[in-house]
């Protein structure tokens, strides 16, 4: 419905309005439009826009005015026009639903009325920054240039799904929606604030989407989002009920990074299935959701996952089935709960020993994983430091022996004490010498007596010792003496224990060989 607005009953703010439009021209109803900033509204209480519900005829103007100027406003030949409008009071609902706007529409630090109405509109620029809204209906919107909500402070929700920005999105210091009050955090807001407070779900965003300092005081929802460049929630808080999300993410698409340094999560971060080619930057982040999942990356792709100096996690971690190229997370991030079934990654950081990174394997909700100690002695492979792979190796049987039934685990506590599995050659040649000694030094004291005392070769201890030690190997001393009484016990012994000796070292040397 066309909006026909007589020129004559223009208020004294309105005119002004009117005639600066079809010149491009901008109209400041800020008492001291000099000092004005985004970080200090005018240096004067009374412009700040959280005031403008007080603000008098000077100062404001109708919506439909707004909206008969963007739709069909006069226009001057040679001039581009353009709505530039900063510290006026909007009144009445500004309706653009399905619209086209040939011009740039500039609103900086007015006071709103009623949420602006903006589904389905195609505008050139839309800037809102520094401004005060009760909501923004805009979903399917389509901008050719920038979306500016910076330092905005909007009480409802921003609905941006499904819209359409060319360039960048721009919500960096704004503050959204309301802190639930101490004494009754389940009251109803009528504007909506069971909603996400930021709703880009399914939206394109052309270059970045720029959230510096974002305060939100409910969930921000970029769920099946495409954005060109990066991601940036440095310094962000954001926060949500016990048990919500506070980032809802799934599939998200970045072109290049999303940094969160120094983000404060108080809610579920869930970016399950996104895909992020550079970086994911959790550095310095304060991720908390006590009892549920505070970290959500399953099925991930992504670049580099960093977490360098954030605070200890509270909640779970889910990486299922992610895959990364670098993995920068110190063991004290980690929580007391994960899972990681399935998680891939090429290089670990900071290198650490392996007895650092092993209890986190011990904190899997599944139990007992193979691929996980797989996976991180490769890492250590990769890296060059075999011999924390092979303390990985091992510590995946040992891990895997207590899953065994009771009459199972000996073999492997065995072969454990006897070689480690294979992965600790040098106990067999300890074992080997002490038994060598014990030997030598029985059979020193006590020659046993020849079967064949004219035929017998010379008695060697030693020798005599290795040919009960060492099966397949002969070296006569076995088969031409015979040791009586107790001395003949501690042969059958020397030869039991030494063909024990054997097959636990084949089967350790097989399994290393076969990890190779």
């Amino acid at each position: 419905m066309r909006t026909v607005v007589d020129p004559a009953g223009l208020t004294p703010a309105e005119r002004r309005v009117w005639e600066a439009f079809p010149l491009g021209e901008g109209v400041d109803f800020r008492e001291e439009p000099a000092s004005a900033s985004s970080t200090d509204p005018g240096g004067n209480p009374a412009d700040d826009p959280a005031a403008g519900a007080s603000w008098g005829p000077e100062r404001t103007v109708r919506a439909e005015v707004l909206r008969a100027l963007l739709i069909d406003g006069p226009a001057h030949d040679g001039e581009i026009a353009g709505l530039k409008l900063t510290g006026a009071r909007v009144t009445g609902q500004l309706d653009l639903v399905y619209g086209t706007v040939a011009q740039a529409v500039q609103l900086r630090f007015c006071h709103f009325e009623q949420a602006p109405k903006l589904y389905g509109a195609q505008l050139r620029a839309l800037v809102l920054s520094d401004s005060v809204l009760p909501g923004l209906t805009a979903g399917n919107l389509r901008v050719d240039g920038m979306l500016r909500l910076s330092c905005c402070r909007v009480r409802g929700p921003v609905r941006l799904q499904g819209a359409k920005i060319s360039g960048a999105v721009f919500v960096n210091g704004a503050r959204l929606g309301r802190p639930a009050a101490p004494d009754t955090p389940d009251d109803p807001d009528p504007e909506g604030a069971e909603e996400p407070v930021l709703q880009l779900n399914h939206a394109a965003i052309g270059t970045d989407l720029w959230a510096v300092g974002l305060v939100a005081h409910g969930q921000v929802r970029l769920n099946g989002a495409t954005v060109g460049g990066q991601v940036n929630l440095d310094d962000a808080d954001l926060h949500v009920p016990a048990g919500g999300t506070a980032l809802h993410a799934e599939t998200l698409s970045v072109g290049t990074d999303l940094r969160a340094v120094r983000l404060r999560a108080r809610g579920r971060v869930n970016l399950s299935g996104a895909r992020i080619p550079h970086q994911l930057n959790l550095a310095y982040a304060r991720l908390s959701n006590p009892g549920g999942p505070a970290l959500r990356a399953s099925s991930c792709v992504i670049g580099e996952l960093w977490l360098r100096e954030a605070a200890p996690i509270v909640g779970t971690v889910n990486l299922r089935r992610s895959q990364l190229d670098l993995l920068h997370v110190p063991p004290g991030v980690w929580p007391d709960r994960v899972r990681i079934d399935g998680l891939g990654y090429r290089t670990l950081a900071p290198h650490l020993p392996a007895e650092q990174r092993l209890p986190l394997l011990e904190r899997e909700e599944g139990g007992y994983l193979p691929y996980a100690y797989e996976q991180l002695a490769a890492a250590y492979r990769t890296a060059g430091d075999d011999a924390a792979a092979r303390t990985v190796q091992l510590a995946k049987l040992r891990r895997h022996r207590r899953t065994l039934p009771r009459y199972a685990r000996f073999w492997g506590r065995l072969q454990d004490v006897a070689v480690g599995y294979g992965y600790r050659p040098m106990r067999a040649a300890g074992w080997l010498l002490l038994l060598l000694c014990t030997g030598a030094v029985a059979f020193t004291l006590h020659h046993p007596p020849a079967l064949k005392p004219a035929e017998a070769p010379g008695f060697n201890p030693v020798f005599y010792t290795l040919d009960l030690l060492l099966p397949l190997v002969d070296f006569g001393q076995e088969t031409a003496f015979a040791p009586r009484g107790w001395y003949q016990w501690l042969s059958y012994l020397l030869i039991a224990v030494g063909w024990i000796l054997a097959t636990t070292i084949a089967a350790g040397v097989t399994r290393s060989l076969n990890r190779q």
